[in-house]
């Protein structure tokens, strides 16, 4: 297998939050986030590219200075973009599909979730984002312990998952891609705009190689558009400490 060398390629090695840096909505360990900089950034570029907000991104990753401690960072699937530490650019979804249209399923949304019954309900069960909509049935204030237990039942019941089959009969004319992340929810967005959105803003930066890593790229989970794309190479793993051990095993710190 070929490896990362200090002498070797112009890398970026791009990666996923939730499940890869971080347990799931978790604060970065200690441990994770030195290895990315005392190890990794040495041999290469480093990247970060989630659904979540910047606000979100930030909070798991250690505060703000994540710009900057990170070469490339693309909050919402990339639709905000941060280079070097300044914002350079950003879309957002109103704009691209419209208010009529937006408000239409957002209405429907919320009365589908008036007619299921859950363990526990919540609020924020719509989160606004630039480019996406965050949809959660239990309602994103729940507690740790409530998230703990939605995923549990999600498994058994779910409920994301129906939930989703419903939505896209109900708006067949609406070209949205509905994908399951992190515990408790689903992004709803304009078809392409994905996680593999991001990878526009890399194309003509000189990379030999771009590395993603991701825990949700099966079929369905939001890092399955990006993982099978041909501009990346694709690094499936079980967690924070997977990552670790993946990069290791591909890092050359001689």
């Amino acid at each position: 297998m070929e490896r990362i060398s200090k002498m070797g390629k112009n890398i970026l090695c791009l990666f996923d939050v939730d499940g890869t840096l971080t347990k799931a909505r978790r604060p970065i360990d200690n441990e994770i986030h030195d290895f990315l900089q005392e190890k990794l950034k040495p041999v290469s570029k480093l990247g970060l590219v989630s659904g979540s907000d910047f606000k979100k991104v930030a909070e798991q990753m250690g505060g703000d200075n994540v710009i900057h401690e990170f070469d490339y960072v693309f909050p919402e699937n990339g639709l905000v973009q941060f280079k070097h530490g300044k914002e350079v650019g950003r879309q957002n979804i109103q704009k691209h599909v419209g208010e009529e249209k937006l408000q239409q399923f957002i209405n429907y949304v919320l009365y589908y979730l008036s007619t299921i019954t859950l363990p526990v309900k919540r609020g924020t069960f719509v989160e606004f984002r630039a480019g996406m909509l965050n949809i959660s049935p239990v309602g994103r204030s729940c507690s740790q312990e409530e998230r703990d237990a939605f995923e549990q039942y999600d498994k058994q019941h779910e409920i994301r998952k129906s939930m989703i089959d419903n939505l896209k009969k109900q708006f067949p004319d609406i070209s949205f891609t509905y994908s399951i992340g992190g515990q408790i929810s689903f992004d709803v967005f304009p078809t392409g705009w994905d996680k593999s959105y991001c990878l526009q803003y890399l194309e003509n930066e000189g990379f030999d190689e771009i590395y993603f890593f991701g825990d949700k790229t099966d079929q369905g989970g939001n890092d399955h558009e990006i993982y099978i794309d041909k501009r990346v190479t694709g690094k499936k793993v079980s967690g924070p400490y997977d990552t670790i051990k993946q990069l290791e095993e591909l890092i050359d710190m001689k």
